[in-house]
């Protein structure tokens, strides 16, 4: 047995070995659809991206029709560079870098030379194209932009970089993907499905028919189109706002997560970022560093969230057991908590929940902020547990929305203070500040959108996407997922009572919408920069947060204007503007739209910069 057990072995492996060579040759001849077999030419159709439509089916974002000529450099021989590069508008130093560059990707395989030529571009070179053997051309689609708002939405589409080339096989040199906004977060829905023909060649590289009889051929498939949850009319309307501005606007629709609008500004024409001027006008808004139109203020930067946190601060009094609606603290123009230590305030006398939020007051959440702290033997136990909470909200933590950009704000916990304070010396007073939105606490502008959604909930969210429909797909469902905060549903009736207040009692008076009813909160947080190495104290950010109706909740937004000054003053205003526009699709106050529009902080930022000579975030 063993004797024969070799001989066996030996001819089952070689079976085997002509089985395969059998298979591959005679069965299978799919290995000669290599891009690399001289015999056999490949071309590629790109599909056309899927559309982008907002909430309302008005279309967004469609295609346009472009050419980019290739190159496979084994094949050019003898051609008139000069007539060449005439016909192209090129010089003939760029024929030559594109050359070697194309060289050293392969000298085989094609390479992009020349992008993104328009139709009559691309019919002069198509005439004389014989003559310059080795070149072609392959229809690309670009992206058509119908509206001149939403760039930091939808992205852009852009080539494919070598290390995308390297990790994804679909890709190959010259093709366009998806870069920020949806464009990257949506690519692989969007960009649909190329077909591939395969055409058999003869010894002078001439295409003689096609390959097998079209046998492994395919067809392109369009991408899927998308609706966003975005509203279109509302989102020109926020940008219209911001001009002369800078900051962000988020709103969203509480009992779903959708994104009504998220404008940023500075921003830019979506329209620069398509063509052959792409390129030039990419690297201007990229080194803008003083207005930074290509840096999204509503998803990226972090702010001390200011009084708006107040709303916060009540809640886990409410939940610990610290407060309740009828406890009172006196207020004498600001809050004493400790030797030498006062916190200012512009309110005076008894304040109980109610008033307290809606004039804002800091005696009031400072002492409700030192009672939840002192209720636990530890500071630093008191802290967590209160961290535990805003937790709960989605804070300190990215949000998980579908834009591939974004923050996580910062909660601090005892850890962050044992780092502050390495003798562990610190207690209540040492951070009261957090009571009010300032201190070590920082949000970003859909963060505070998303927590004023989850207080018109009464205490759940969603978790905030822009995508609202995927034809032929669902939606993920991570997005239908309800969140529950840690706060009773009870503890939010007294709270929301207090915030429509602000528009009848409080800091907001004024600023109402006949025939709405507002929920919401000034904020005035304090903005410091450090000038030759000293911590200085610039113009104040203007934040304001609502909601409404306040039954049965439409829209949740959240505004922070840079250096704007006090909450009511231009924040406050927009916040009631958004709201109307949305809910009624007009404006009736007019009074408040000229000041907004007339409103310019270009002056505040130009002196700013001039004077300390820093950019402001």
């Amino acid at each position: 047995m063993r004797k024969s057990l070799l001989p066996i072995l030996v001819i089952a492996f070689t079976l085997i070995l002509i089985a395969r060579i059998f298979y591959l040759q005679i069965l299978n001849d799919s290995f000669k659809l290599k891009a690399e077999n001289n015999s056999i030419k490949i071309e590629y159709e790109i599909p056309e991206r899927g559309n982008i439509y907002d909430r309302n089916g008005k279309l967004l974002v469609t295609n346009q029709t472009s050419y980019d000529i290739m190159v496979v450099p084994r094949e050019v021989q003898n051609i008139d560079t000069l007539e060449f590069c005439k016909l192209l508008g090129i010089s003939k130093n760029n024929f030559i870098k594109s050359i070697i560059k194309a060289k050293k990707f392969s000298t085989r395989l094609p390479s992009l030379f020349l992008a993104q030529l328009n139709h009559s571009e691309i019919s002069a070179f198509q005439e004389k194209m014989r003559n310059f053997p080795g070149f072609y051309f392959q229809k690309r689609m670009l992206r058509n932009y119908e509206v001149n708002y939403g760039a930091n939405i939808f992205g852009f589409i852009t080539q494919v970089n070598e290390e995308s080339l390297r990790e994804h096989s679909y890709y190959k040199n010259g093709d366009l993907t998806g870069k920020q906004g949806i464009e990257e977060s949506y690519e692989r829905i969007l960009r649909g499905t190329k077909g591939v023909k395969y055409f058999q060649k003869d010894k002078f590289n001439k295409k003689i028919g096609s390959y097998k009889n079209g046998k492994y051929d395919t067809i392109s498939v369009k991408g899927s189109d998308i609706n966003l949850s975005i509203d279109g009319e509302l989102q020109a309307y926020g940008q219209q706002l911001m001009i002369n501005k800078r900051g962000g606007i988020v709103a969203i629709e509480p009992k779903t997560g959708q994104i009504l609008a998220l404008v940023t500004a500075p921003s830019y024409d979506p329209a620069l970022l398509v063509g052959r001027s792409k390129s030039k006008n990419y690297t201007k808004l990229y080194y803008d560093s003083i207005a930074k139109p290509l840096y999204d203020r509503g998803l990226l930067a972090e702010y001390p969230p200011g009084s708006p946190f107040k709303i916060l601060t009540g809640l886990i009094g409410l939940q610990e057991g610290v407060i309740y609606e009828s406890t009172t603290f006196i207020c004498n123009h600001g809050f004493s908590y400790g030797r030498g230590s006062f916190m200012k305030c512009h309110g005076s006398g008894p304040h109980q929940l109610n008033n307290g939020i809606y004039n804002s007051c800091n005696t009031y959440f400072g002492n409700a902020y030192m009672l939840t702290i002192k209720k636990y033997l530890k500071p630093s136990e008191g802290v967590d547990i209160w961290g535990n909470y805003l937790k709960s909200f989605g804070l300190g933590n990215y949000m998980g929305y579908d834009l591939p950009i974004g923050r996580k704000g910062k909660i601090p916990t005892s850890e962050t203070y044992n780092k502050i304070y390495p003798n562990r010396k610190w207690k209540s007073t040492t951070i009261v500040s957090n009571a009010i939105g300032q201190g070590e606490v920082l949000m970003t502008p859909i963060q505070l959108a998303n927590m004023m959604a989850a207080i018109a909930n009464h205490g759940y969210y969603y978790t905030p996407h822009i995508v609202r429909k995927i034809t032929g797909q669902t939606i993920d469902p991570k997005f239908t997922t309800k969140h529950i905060t840690t706060i009773d549903e009870k503890n939010f009736l007294p709270v929301i009572d207090g915030l429509f207040d602000v528009y009848n009692y409080g800091t907001a008076r004024g600023l109402n919408v006949s025939g709405i009813d507002i929920c919401g909160k000034t904020g005035t947080a304090e903005n410091f920069a450090k000038v030759d190495g000293k911590r200085v104290q610039l113009e104040d950010h203007s934040i304001f947060v609502a909601f409404a109706p306040k039954n049965n909740p439409k829209i949740a937004i959240a505004i922070l204007i840079e250096n704007g000054g006090a909450g009511r003053t231009i924040a406050g205003p927009i916040a009631s503007l958004m709201i109307e526009k949305y809910l009624k699709r007009k404006i009736s106050r007019t009074d408040l739209e000229i000041k907004v529009l007339n409103t310019s902080l270009k002056n505040q930022y130009d002196l700013s910069l001039n004077k300390n000579k820093i950019y402001l975030n």
